[in-house]
């Protein structure tokens, strides 16, 4: 049997710090858990909350608008089925790479400096109001290999060698 084609890795600004919900009152061993990974969660995040189009949102994770949308849809009805019947909400693992900060360029007189990622791109240059930037992405892959905990080594590459075995 031939697998399938390696998943995209998705773009994340940040892994949340708080990764667990569950009802009130209820001891967590008498619940359902329903997970959602760290890219459906950024996809809630971009729409809901950023209040980005589709097509925003697809280009700041790095994948098509088609992935971004079931990826959100996936999102949505897991915390839809939480919410209905009472579930646990865990939030972890994944296909993507977290990119903290991006580093920018000026092509002019060669400055450099940081923005958070999502921020818009600068329309000039903060030392010398150049309009020639570059962007750099400063990537680092989290795929988690297999749910055994084990980062990927793949160095930002988009595409991550994942053992299959």
């Amino acid at each position: 049997m031939r697998p399938g084609r390696p998943r995209c890795l998705r773009r994340i600004e940040r892994e949340p710090d708080i990764t667990y919900f569950k009802p009130r009152g209820i001891p967590l061993n008498q619940l359902g858990v329903v997970i959602i990974t760290f890219e459906e969660l950024e996809t809630v995040r971009l729409t809901d909350i950023e209040e980005m189009e589709q097509e925003q949102g697809s280009q700041m994770m790095g994948i098509s608008r088609r992935a971004f949308w079931k990826d959100l849809q996936c999102a949505r009805k897991k915390i839809a089925e939480a919410l209905v019947e009472g579930k646990a909400i865990r939030i972890e693992g994944g296909s993507y790479w977290v990119d903290r900060k991006k580093k920018l360029n000026c092509q002019d007189c060669h400055n450099e400096w940081e923005e958070a990622a999502a921020t818009e791109k600068p329309q000039k240059c903060p030392k010398c109001g150049g309009l020639n930037i570059a962007k750099k992405a400063d990537k680092r892959c989290t795929l988690d290999l297999k749910g055994r905990g084990e980062n990927c080594t793949c160095e930002g590459r988009r595409t991550p060698k994942v053992d299959r075995a």
